[in-house]
Order: structure tokens, then C-alpha cells, then sequence
């Protein structure tokens, strides 16, 4: 069976992470001399930046939806719904799970949706979804929704497509709050969350395993469930957990969202540390379909998609119940999967027998 790669069929990230370095060292020339103005440095290359303004620390984020909109676009012609509920409230959880990730607490949702002319606005029941599905995610993120940009962008986006992506700001009360890999130290656990499923990463793998199908997105998986609709379902959007936890008194000491990249993400912070992974939830049918179809290895599909578990925290040892517990409040699943040590930088996931070094992870 031919292998679907998704440096082929999707991002390349050989190619595309040194670019990302060297921005992100461009970024670090840029100055501001103001006396109320101070960058937060060590959330430079993190999935938020952090800066105090005045007496308080703002955080921002900008975050894109990726391709799972074609989806969408495909199984409409199948089922007749537009699913673009889904796809409003994904994009925006997209950038919230980004976000909270530095221990922000969100207040303001910026929209991007570049079209390639105004023919794709004039879909009243795909936009009254889409903006349902907006607002949801926002209520659900506790922001407002401030407003956005929809630039029409003949020649770049294709016709019957759309770009969507946006930002947030947040803000951190409490400095003790603010989240950055300095909390990191031996001996922490890792805590995972149960994802929904494939989220909004991996697309462009799913969507080339798609067309190998007999039935493409309408091909049956054994839980009844079609492939697409398995790739449909939401994201889960972690922005009231996380304020629970730390107005709870749970001490995060870092928090590492599992999108692209996969698993490799664990080890996201820049100090070295060994992340053993003994326990992992059971990846959903959905995962192991495309795995199955596009003739990947373990190592190749756990570097890839998030496999069933979409967030990861890190926390001392005598919180782990206490976490647990306010977690399940939240009507979100977690696992006691395993721990930090002093070591080199990598991954160890016993389970499956995959060890990612840092070599294949290199962000900063």
C-alpha cells in the first residue's frame, strides 16, 4: 500500500519550522521604549505572547483554521447540512486553546475570513450556521467577539473557498498566573486530555486519505459513523478549565497544546527534561481509519495527528486528584499519563515504544 506522507501532503516541517526560527529572531529586534510597555521575553516562541501594560499582563494570540472547512464543503454535496457550526466554532477554538495556554483568560475574539468574492457571503444558511457557530465558541471562551476583517482576495483565495482564521486577546490578573516553561522541574506530572477527535490539524492528510476512499467522505467507519462526519465534530475549548484550575489554587506549571506536530509537542519548553508517557487514552476510530489508509507507523502518525489526547499539563504530584477532579466537573476526561525527569530533551511514549528527541521538535 502507497504511504501518504504529510510533509507531502500538508505542511512540511523540515521546510517550514526554520523559516518560523527565523522570524522569531527578527522578532526579538523589535523594540519598544515605553515605561508602561514591558515583553514578557520567555513567552517569545511560545503559542502566546505575554507583555505587562501598566499594572496588568495582556496576552495575544493569531491562530487559522487550516482546511477542515473542505470538509465541510464535501459533505454538504452528501448530507445537505453545511456543518459550518462546526467550522465557526473550531476556528475559534483554534485560537483560545492558544491563548490560555500562558494562563489568560480571554476577552476579546477577532475574525479573519478572506474570501475570493462576495458570492460565498450570499449563502444564507451556510453563514447563518457559520456565525452561530462563532458566537457559541466565543460564549463558550468567555470573550466578546470585537469584530474582524473579510477582505475579498480575487487571484489568491480560490473560488468557493474561504481563509478563516482570527485573533484573541487575554489578560493575566494575577502575575502568579502567568504560565511559562521556568514552573518546569523534575518529577512534575503530565496530565492529558481527552481530545474530540482530529480537531483542526491533519487535514490535508485526512483529506488525501479521503480520495483513496471507494465513498470518499461517505465511506462507513465500524461505529456507524461516515469518515467525514468523524472529522466533524468539535474541538474541545479549555479557556473556563483552566480558570477553574488556577482559581483553585493549582499551581500549572506549563501547558503544551497537541497540534501540529503531534505527541512531539510534549516537550514544547525549552529546558532539557525527559517526558515519559506511561498511560494514553485509547485513539478514537477516526485516528486509526487514517492511519490505517495512509500506511503509517506509529512514529509516523503520533508526530503527526494528536491521537486522542489534545492538551497536556504539567503539575506537582500532590495535585494531580485535585486537578482531576475539577477537570471531570468540566465534563472533560483526563489521565494520569505519566512524568518529567532530568535528561535530555525527548519524548518517551512506553505504550507504542516511541522516543521523539528534540532534534525533530525545534520551534524556538
Amino acid at each position: 500500500m502507497k504511504k501518504i506522507s504529510y510533509s507531502k501532503v500538508g505542511d512540511n516541517y523540515d521546510t517550514k519550522d526554520p523559516i518560523k526560527k527565523l522570524a522569531q529572531v527578527a522578532a526579538r529586534q523589535t523594540k519598544i521604549s515605553e515605561a508602561d510597555f514591558k515583553e514578557i521575553t520567555d513567552t517569545r516562541g511560545e503559542s502566546a505572547f505575554v507583555w505587562q501594560q501598566g499594572a496588568a499582563l495582556m496576552a495575544s494570540v493569531v491562530e487559522g483554521l487550516g482546511t477542515k472547512n473542505l470538509v465541510a464543503d464535501e459533505m454538504r454535496k452528501i448530507t445537505g447540512k453545511t456543518y459550518y457550526d462546526v467550522i465557526g466554532y473550531d476556528t475559534v477554538a483554534t485560537i483560545i486553546n492558544d491563548l490560555i495556554t500562558v494562563g489568560a483568560k480571554p476577552r476579546v475574539v477577532h475574525a479573519y475570513w478572506a474570501i475570493e468574492d462576495n458570492g460565498w457571503l450570499q449563502d444564507t444558511e451556510r453563514m447563518t450556521d457559520f456565525i452561530k457557530g462563532w458566537k457559541d465558541a466565543c460564549q463558550v471562551s468567555m470573550a466578546v467577539w470585537g469584530g474582524g476583517e473579510t477582505p475579498t482576495l480575487k487571484g489568491i483565495v480560490e473560488k468557493n473557498t474561504v481563509d478563516l482564521g482570527g485573533s484573541a486577546i487575554g489578560v493575566i490578573k494575577n502575575p502568579k498566573n502567568l504560565i511559562t516553561d521556568r514552573k518546569l522541574k523534575s518529577g512534575d506530572r503530565i496530565l492529558l486530555f481527552k481530545s474530540n477527535g482530529i480537531n483542526c490539524n491533519g487535514l490535508s492528510l485526512a483529506r488525501a486519505v479521503a480520495k483513496k476512499l471507494k465513498n470518499g467522505y461517505g465511506e462507513k467507519l465500524s461505529n456507524g459513523q461516515t469518515y467525514g462526519e468523524s472529522i466533524l465534530t468539535k474541538t474541545n475549548i479549555y479557556a473556563k478549565l483552566i480558570q477553574d484550575l488556577l482559581s483553585a489554587g493549582i499551581d500549572i506549571h506549563y501547558i503544551s497544546n497537541i497540534t501540529g506536530h503531534g505527541l512531539r509537542k510534549i516537550m514544547r519548553a525549552r529546558g532539557n527534561f525527559t517526558y515519559v508517557i506511561e498511560k494514553l487514552f485509547n485513539p478514537q476510530e477516526i485516528f486509526l481509519f487514517i492511519q490505517k489508509h495512509a500506511n503509517l507507523t506509529d512514529d509516523e502518525i503520533y508526530q503527526t495527528l494528536n491521537m486522542g489526547q489534545d492538551y497536556a499539563i504539567f503539575i506537582d504530584k500532590k495535585d494531580v486528584k485535585k486537578t482531576q477532579d475539577i477537570v471531570k466537573k468540566n465534563k472533560f476526561e483526563s489521565i494520569d499519563a505519566g512524568y518529567i525527569e532530568s535528561g535530555p530533551r525527548q519524548v518517551i511514549i512506553k505504550p507504542k515504544k516511541i522516543k521523539f528527541s528534540s532534534e525533530s521538535l525545534d520551534l524556538r
